[in-house]
């Protein structure tokens, strides 16, 4: 969502910087990667470079763990948009009811200039339309009371459709795939439609971002198989990115997957990530996946008991296991790499090690 709406932004003619999980993406600054959002003294010094800099707007992606933090206690936002809540992050938070009120907290700290911006589609949507005194808006996939698609048409070759919102309707010609991705479109007309960006600029910048990096990014292989980097890392995210591959994928393809579990972090989801995997793969790649302090074997194991058949194979290193997949891959087959996107490290007792998934697909191109 955060880089659609950066794209209307900036084709808007508005300097446009982006916050979030694939770093400070601004031009004449560095693209670092730390933290989805900073603490509050280097969010505050970005922010006045930022200013010194001419930029005019700031998409950022906003963490639970940021705001149960304070880091933006401070910061006055002009817009704030809620798209899902799913388990996630509970090594952090104690429950989900804990990750809701994480969240919610940014909504009860709009001022009455500010515009809540909340998708009605998901449980908590109008829950947490509640939660802040600022004018709300609404998008849904379904209800026309809401901003929402009309006309939706989503296959292997993107996203099309008609988006109403009120008077108005937004022609939607986008490459991205997927139901998850309609979603983030919502998100972000609905931002740019709250905005007043005009109705050509929004068209013209969903049209323009036609790939996100590490989001459902697709690589041709040689062999004629494609490579697909995501980050999605729990099961939720696992649902919506290998149901979608499965969906487009021929009949008598291939899906391959690749994928392992973060060390500290919520374990729980491990079993279930592999329940999820084997429901759509031909074949599963266990493998290590920023292990942290834990012990990448016991990782694994938990991971696998998830697993009801035998359809997996367990590597102990990352890169060997994603050369078994792609080795493999025939045409048509789909090798889908879960979990780190376009990282380039592990991170190994502390210690971030340099590997990158995007380097050994590209060996394959």
């Amino acid at each position: 969502t955060a880089s659609l709406l950066f794209s209307i932004l900036n084709n808007a003619g508005h300097k446009t910087a982006q916050l979030g999980t694939l770093g400070t993406i601004a031009d004449g600054f560095n693209q670092e990667t730390t933290l989805t959002t900073p603490d509050s003294i280097s969010l505050q010094k970005t922010f006045s470079k930022l200013r010194d800099a001419d930029f005019s707007h700031i998409v950022m992606e906003v963490s639970s763990h940021a705001l149960d933090q304070y880091r933006v206690a401070d910061v006055e936002f002009d817009v704030a948009l809620f798209t899902n809540l799913t388990p996630e992050h509970l090594d952090y938070h104690a429950s989900i009811e804990a990750y809701y009120q994480a969240k919610a907290r940014l909504f009860r700290m709009l001022p009455l200039e500010s515009t809540a911006i909340v998708n009605e589609s998901d449980p908590n949507g109008l829950r947490m339309a509640e939660e802040t005194n600022a004018p709300t808006l609404t998008f849904s996939r379904s209800n026309g009371n809401s901003i929402h698609f009309s006309d939706l048409n989503i296959s292997i070759s993107g996203i099309h459709g008609k988006i109403i919102a009120g008077q108005i309707t937004y022609e939607i010609d986008s490459s991205l795939v997927g139901e998850f991705n309609a979603e983030n479109i919502l998100g972000a007309v609905s931002v740019a439609h709250a905005l007043g960006i005009e109705k050509e600029m929004i068209e013209d910048g969903i049209k323009k971002c036609s790939a996100i990096p590490g989001r459902m990014e697709s690589f041709p292989l040689a062999n004629g198989a494609k490579a697909i980097i995501d980050y999605a890392h729990t099961p939720d995210s696992y649902e919506k990115v290998l149901g979608i591959l499965k969906k487009v994928s021929l009949d008598d393809a291939c899906l391959y997957v690749v994928f392992g579990a973060g060390g500290d972090r919520d374990a729980s989801k491990r079993p279930e990530m592999a329940r999820i995997a084997e429901n759509f793969a031909t074949h599963c790649f266990v493998t290590p996946d920023n292990p942290r302090t834990e012990d990448p074997d016991q990782i694994s194991k938990e991971i696998i008991d998830g697993f009801s058949g035998s359809n997996f194979t367990v590597f102990k290193d990352r890169g060997a296991g994603l050369e078994d997949a792609l080795n493999r891959s025939e045409k048509n087959d789909i090798v889908a790499i879960l979990g780190k996107g376009r990282e380039e490290y592990q991170d190994i007792k502390s210690k971030k090690e340099f590997y990158s998934d995007l380097e050994i697909i590209r060996r394959y191109q």
